[in-house]
């Protein structure tokens, strides 16, 4: 069980006294910086944004520390090419990896995040599931603890079971601690990524009806028993049957018959989904912890997002892919312990992209972004002023088409997301099928107006930018 009460105050006042003490920083000393990513982690699945059921202590002092970002999302939500796009800081479009086993070019890697750190003089590591193919070699990490494909939760050695989440919680603690080493103040300034499986389900659509697809650390597997998760209010037949049937026999609602087919189960899986969530908080105070323990949390950066978003049976769906928020937002947590106090659990609402995330990290190392890069950094934000320039509106794409033997079937899809509006095409479909939400009305995005008469003209300019933004984004 996670500390509670006196244990958790004790650590909360210990974090932000060491913050206040420490806050100036020479010019010269680069920070340490740390990228926490997450699976299928949805936006609202957390304390610090307004979920009241979900215990994440750590991640929500981060938050209280830092500056949040209630407008994140991912450019395509599905896991091995929207981590090629965080890695290289492009839409899916221009990298052209929507495969699972792909893997970077030579070129493509080597204007990667973590080898331009490498080559800026950091020490790199990574943790986790790389979801590009396998991880790189030593000419990227100096410290490699990453694997290709899903990984396992549980895991047994010598009649001991080990879960993924502590054990990589493990290897943290060991880079930070071999990271230091003996000569302290010569040592590198250092860079972690962690990619969590949790809280992705075990195995996905393979996972049968009579199996349970979430693993939970053992030592947090009670965590929720007496409490009922409420489902989200678009989680209805209603909802469901007014999809066109392309949508209703997509793989959104194969999976959706796995883990939400009845009342129990629903409930099983949402108890396992946010447990996985309070399994990476626990992990996230162990580093944190380290940091301390290890004088290097003044100056560590800590970076804390998702690969993209879930439907925890939204609309009648599991899964992603398709534009929804459900879907596309996630949670964006940027703590800098260097921050004024001013500056501390700030919110912001601007744009900000999967895309973004590499160059923030190379901004606040002092490193030039390459000009492949499409997305930029948030830091300009973070320090206090949006620039004029900053996105209004994003786009979405997914393009990704199973292969036949998988036996899937994902729509492909494109959309447009505006403070107000959020424009989908299922570009594929004939005729062709559109959503359009006033999301200042709707924000559940429950009632599609594309065939109002009175969004004609709405629609038509929707049309005409969403290929000015496709072709933008090549």
């Amino acid at each position: 069980m996670f500390p509670r009460s006196t244990e958790l105050a004790v650590f909360l006042l210990s974090l932000f006294a060491l913050l206040v003490g420490n806050a100036s920083i020479s010019a010269d000393d680069r920070p340490n910086i740390i990228f926490l990513l997450t699976d299928d982690q949805r936006w609202d699945t957390l304390g610090c944004y307004g979920n009241e059921i979900i215990h994440t202590p750590y991640l929500d002092a981060l938050a209280e520390g830092g500056m949040i970002f209630d407008r994140a999302f991912v450019t395509s939500a599905i896991c091995a090419p929207n981590r090629a796009c965080i890695l290289t800081g492009q839409y899916a479009a221009r990298h052209g990896m929507w495969q699972f086993g792909e893997s970077m070019t030579a070129e493509q890697l080597a204007l990667s995040y973590p080898a331009l750190l490498k080559q800026g003089g950091y020490r790199t590591g990574f943790i986790g599931k790389y979801g590009v193919g396998a991880p790189p070699g030593e000419d990227v990490f100096d410290f490699n603890k990453g694997f290709p494909g899903q990984g396992k939760f549980i895991m047994k050695k010598k009649e001991k079971t080990f879960h993924l989440t502590s054990v990589m919680a493990n290897q943290a603690e060991e880079f930070i601690e071999s990271s230091i080493g003996i000569d302290k103040e010569n040592a590198k300034p250092f860079h972690l990524s962690i990619s969590f499986k949790a809280p992705h389900v075990q195995d996905s659509s393979s996972v049968k009806s009579d199996q349970f697809p979430f693993d939970p650390d053992p030592s947090i597997a009670d965590l929720y028993r007496d409490i009922e998760i409420p489902l989200p209010s678009t989680a209805t037949a209603d909802y469901f049957e007014r999809w066109p049937d392309f949508i209703k026999h997509s793989e959104a609602r194969a999976r959706w018959a796995i883990r939400y087919w009845s009342p129990e189960r629903t409930q099983e899986s949402l108890k396992g989904y946010y447990r996985l969530i309070s399994g990476v908080d626990k992990a996230v105070g162990r580093i944190m912890a380290k940091l301390e323990e290890a004088d290097v949390a003044e100056n560590t950066i800590i970076i804390f997002t998702s690969d993209h978003g879930q439907y925890l049976g939204d609309y009648g769906f599991a899964g992603k892919w398709y534009p929804h928020d459900a879907s596309i937002r996630v949670p964006l947590i940027l703590y800098d312990p260097r921050l004024p106090e001013s500056k501390r659990g700030v919110r912001k609402e601007d744009f900000t992209l999967s895309i973004d995330m590499g160059a923030t990290m190379l901004d606040y190392a002092g490193i030039d972004v390459p000009e492949s890069v499409q997305g930029r950094s948030v830091k300009e934000i973070v320090d206090g002023a949006t620039p004029d320039d900053w996105r209004k509106a994003m786009y979405y794409e997914h393009h990704f088409v199973p292969m036949e033997a998988w036996n899937m079937v994902i729509p492909r899809n494109e959309g447009i997301r505006t403070e107000r509006w959020k424009y989908i095409q299922y570009i594929d479909s004939d005729p062709l099928f559109e959503e359009l939400y006033d999301l200042s009305q709707d924000p559940n995005e429950m009632m599609n107006l594309a065939t109002e008469p009175a969004q004609a003209e709405r629609m038509a300019g929707f049309r005409s930018q969403l290929v000015k933004m496709r072709e933008s984004a090549q």
